[in-house]
């Protein structure tokens, strides 16, 4: 079954590759042998929300935070964080956060500087609040079902 990447809305020239789906992204990540997740949160929300679990298709996220913590000021470092974690230009690279902002933001700037496939998992980590204000029930890659642990 084909991916269904939902094309960006950057317009006339590609601000990022598209859109994925947890399900997808997970999907992505097992086929292509290259293909690469990187969890854009903070150190916090690592800790005490939980990470991705890729050691089933024997992989790891990359963990690079699109923000610092407390502040939340983008990363001027962030591509070069990339770079120096070894993910070369021509990679799928997949960016997850918790809800699809910081990642979608992410991967328009990793386009920008010449990665050509760089996808936002639009529904993120924990997807959006439920009517209970609570995250991680209705959408994303803990209510998906996805393996994730606690670190």
């Amino acid at each position: 079954m084909p991916l269904r990447a939902v094309p960006n809305e950057g317009g006339g020239s590609a601000a990022y590759a598209g859109d994925l789906s947890s399900q997808d992204a997970w999907r992505l990540l097992a086929e292509d042998a290259r293909a690469v997740l990187i969890d854009v949160r903070t150190r916090p929300e690592w800790m005490f929300v939980g990470v991705p679990d890729l050691s089933t298709i024997g992989k790891r996220a990359a963990f690079l935070s699109w923000q610092w913590f407390p502040t939340m000021e983008v990363a001027p470092d962030f591509v070069q964080s990339m770079e120096k974690s070894g993910i070369e230009r021509d990679q799928t690279i997949l960016f997850l956060c918790r809800s699809g902002a910081r990642s979608r933001a992410a991967a328009i700037a990793a386009t920008k500087a010449g990665y050509r496939r760089a996808f936002n998992v639009s529904d993120g980590f924990e997807g959006p609040p439920d009517a209970e204000r609570h995250r991680g029930r209705i959408a994303g890659w803990k209510a998906s079902g996805l393996p994730w642990v606690q670190e």
